[in-house]
């Protein structure tokens, strides 16, 4: 323990000697409390001291990028940082003197004076340089015992339980079983259950009804599609190509569908990995796992790109953007152009990562959009068909050209010449003169090849349509080496590297099979690299993905930056709870499901979402999460739920994208007004909101309002807004108002009072009875509307309904 009055002293006089103007409260900070090397130095290090002492740099010698090279002599024989000795690390010399040549850092910001306070107590300290939590090995941590029953039978409660009571609290009461209803039908399938369906549940009284409950929603084909469309977020998914064409992808809407259909089925997570990064390479390839690979295809793609090397490179990047975040937690694309300046990965591990995907060919080509794309998934046996009237094809084409060019041999010189030419140029010289120069049987025997031909051609047409999905058709060619590209420049190559898994893992290096190279075979890279992360060493998979769910299930996961678990993520707030996890899934053989039915009948979950005056004092952030927190409905949940309380809503489950009807103002917005949008039947329209065509550049305005994402890149997790937009769109959008109207209808509003048309419109929208306060409020309403403004009955009625679709009870869980 250190001897925080003798530091506290010793950093004022120091401040008072140099003319520093240190505040008490900044001094005893630093002194009071033991400095976190990852939250609160590395920061520093990275940000004033890396541009000349960092991975890239090391002048004098030092470096700042590990312990030993911080630790070691310098040019000059000193040290700049010396555990436990503030006089004899000259880091902090250089950084308080006044004369400016000697300063450090010698340009730009320099370190605050809390700054150098934070370190000097973390040198006196020892200057601990601990590793990262997430690069140690997922721990087995202990589910710890506490004082309350209730809270001991899940272990998740233990572990929230224990850390809520540390500070003090205690957790909140379990909610309503109204309100828990209302959570779990959103949690798991994104739409709201009925009055009915409420109501049967707060009347069982068995001790299974939840459990049971959750089973039916489990079991439920809406569930794919609310934790599909999570992992749509997380891949990007959209259904064209971005910059100014914006082009189709076709038959992206396939991908969509076979996420939906994996989270259904409860496919093994490292199963969907494997599937996902190498379904093209597994022991056995299916159209499942073909149509899968699409992952591949779901970033923006330039048709004319200025540089076409660049635009390779930078797709690329993409990709290991997207598998380095969403599957590891890392964001190794920081490394592209030099050593990640803070998490320990250095450029030769990007273009490790590159090597891994060297085989994969762009999106499409210009001129044919569908040879690199488009996979041909169909039975064998119509493959077999097709090839053989291709063949039959080619042999009659092979005939017919014989023919003619024993004719064409016969012809005058410029006759020769013309068919030597352009198609059409040849082709007119044939139907003039062919005849004439072939003999009576050599003709008879063309006109029968014509006839075969015009037959063949009826038979393709005749023959079922292929079936395609978005994949990996084509592979390039790895006939040459990865090189790491100097800062990052696609025609600067430099050192050569070969597949790697990053150095931070600590692992063997890969075994990579010794493949022909082809356009029509894999390199089978990806397979190795699926293979490593989809296993249950790899410190980070398990991890990620239980954060994950607990965020969908919490609103925030244990570790908040659920895409970045490196040095500049925010720390797990519950770093025991979350390794239990993690081994518990691996242990369950990834099954998201049994996550679900482990989190949803733990205490923690079924917690009211009350405020508690004491606790909001002590952390009211519910980083403890010492209650549940509330949350507002998600884009398409509003939109879903709109359609479910007017009766519209079409719960089709899977097929193409359907297209809402969209202004003519909003259509404008794009280079070619309307272009690429479909038209939908109106009952179509009313599928859920997961099925609607993701346009980069036209996206559905409700949707926008309410904080569907850019899918150019990556989410990990919505921003959950409050802003005018929202109001605009549910008061004034057209979409609102015919629902609105719809509502109405779907209640016969024109055979009810005022007072009866409330309590039929209340249960439909907010699943529960109206209050006699609602019921007056609803009344005075339509009468205003009427006397006031000069509304018909049947707009006022429709007015009501549309006002409670605004209500705050409609659009928030809790």
């Amino acid at each position: 323990m250190i001897d925080r009055f003798r530091l506290r002293t010793t950093l004022i006089a120091t401040a008072a000697l140099l003319g520093i103007g240190f505040t008490a409260n900044s001094v005893l900070k630093a002194a009071d409390s033991t400095v976190d090397f990852q939250k609160q130095i590395q920061p520093i290090l990275a940000k004033k001291c890396f541009s000349c002492h960092g991975p890239d740099e090391a002048e004098s010698s030092l470096s700042f990028a590990s312990q030993d090279e911080a630790f070691a002599e310098t040019d000059s024989g000193e040290h700049a940082i010396v555990p436990g000795d503030i006089e004899a690390s000259v880091m902090i010399a250089r950084m308080r003197t006044e004369d400016e040549w000697e300063r450090m850092p010698p340009e730009g910001d320099p370190v605050s004076d809390e700054e150098i306070a934070l370190i000097e107590t973390w040198i006196k300290e020892g200057a601990k340089w601990e590793k990262h939590w997430a690069f140690e090995p997922v721990a087995h941590p202990e589910v710890p015992t506490v004082d309350n029953a209730r809270w001991q039978a899940n272990p998740i409660d233990a572990f929230i339980y224990d850390a809520v009571a540390s500070k003090g609290l205690t957790p909140n009461e379990p909610a309503t079983k109204r309100d828990l209803v209302k959570r779990v039908y959103y949690d798991l399938t994104g739409l709201p259950p009925s009055k009915g369906e409420v109501d049967a549940f707060v009347a069982d009284q068995s001790p299974d009804a939840f459990k049971n409950l959750t089973e039916e929603l489990l079991a439920s084909p809406h569930y794919g599609e609310r934790w599909g469309r999570h992992w749509l977020d997380l891949v990007r998914f959209a259904e064209t190509n971005s910059f100014e064409r914006d082009g189709p992808k076709a038959n992206a809407w396939k991908y969509r569908d076979y996420v939906i259909r994996s989270f259904n089925e409860d496919k093994p997570y490292d199963q969907f990995i494997r599937e996902q990064l190498a379904g093209d390479e597994l022991d056995e390839v299916t159209k499942e796992s073909m149509t899968a690979t699409g992952y591949y295809r779901l970033g923006i793609w330039d048709d004319e790109p200025a540089d076409e090397l660049q635009a390779r490179f930078d797709a690329l990047d993409d990709i290991i953007l997207t598998t380095g975040q969403v599957f590891l937690g890392l964001t190794m694309n920081c490394a592209r152009c030099h050593d990640h300046k803070i998490d320990p990965i250095p450029q030769t591990d990007y273009y490790g990562m590159l090597s891994f995907f060297e085989d994969l060919t762009p999106y499409a080509r210009r001129g044919d959009l569908s040879i690199y794309s488009q996979v041909d998934v169909s039975s064998q046996s119509l493959k077999d068909r097709y090839a053989e009237n291709d063949q039959k094809r080619r042999e009659i084409e092979k005939a017919m050209h014989d023919l003619e060019q024993s004719g064409i041999v016969k012809m005058s010189a410029p006759d020769q010449r013309a068919t030597e030419g352009a198609r059409r140029d040849r082709n007119r010289v044939l139907k003039a003169k062919l005849r004439q120069h072939l003999s009576d049987a050599d003709w008879a025997k063309y006109e029968s090849l014509k006839r075969d031909l015009e037959a063949n051609r009826e038979e393709l047409k005749n023959l079922p349509k292929r079936e395609r999905v978005m994949g990996l058709a084509k592979y390039r060619k790895v006939d040459k080496p990865t090189y790491v590209l100097f800062r990052g420049n696609a025609h600067s190559p430099s050192d050569e590297v070969g597949p790697v898994f990053p150095t931070l893992f600590d692992v063997d290096p890969p075994a990579i099979p010794d493949v022909e190279p082809s356009e029509d075979r894999s390199s089978g890279r990806r397979r190795v690299l699926a293979d490593w992360i989809a296993s249950p060493d790899n410190m980070m998979t398990a991890r990620v993905m239980v954060n994950r769910i607990w965020q969908y299930h919490f609103g925030r996961g244990i570790v908040r930056s659920t895409n970045n678990f490196g040095m500049l993520g925010t720390p797990p707030t519950h770093p025991k709870l979350l390794d239990y996890l993690a081994n518990k899934f691996v242990e369950e053989g990834w099954s998201v499901k049994q996550m679900h039915r482990l989190i949803l009948s733990s205490q923690a979950y079924q917690m009211s979402s009350e405020g508690d005056k004491k606790a909001l004092g002590i952390d009211p952030d519910n980083e403890l999460f010492w209650r549940f927190d509330p949350r507002r409905l998600s884009a398409e949940e509003i939109r879903d739920s709109i359609l479910a309380a007017t009766g519209s809503l079409n719960r089709k489950t899977y097929g193409p994208s359907i297209y809402p009807e969209l202004s003519p103002e909003v259509l404008a917005g794009q280079s070619k007004p309307g272009d690429g949008w479909g038209k939908s039947s109106i009952t179509d329209q009313n599928r859920r909101s997961v099925y609607i065509y993701v346009k980069r550049s036209l996206l559905t305005p409700m949707l926008s309002a309410f904080d569907f994402p850019d899918p150019d890149l990556t989410c990990e997790a919505r921003f959950m807004t409050l802003q005018p937009a929202q109001a605009l769109s549910l008061l004034n959008g057209d979409f609102a108002g015919q629902q609105a109207k719809q509502l109405a209808e779907s209640v016969r509003a024109n055979d009810l009072s005022h007072e009866d048309l409330v309590r039929a419109v209340i249960p439909r929208v907010l699943l529960r009875s109206a209050t006699d306060a609602e019921i007056g409020d609803g009344v005075r309403l339509m009468q205003s509307l009427a006397e006031k403004h000069g509304l018909s009955d049947d707009e006022s009625k429709r007015l009501y309904c549309l006002s409670v679709l605004n209500w705050n009870e409609f659009l928030f869980v809790d």
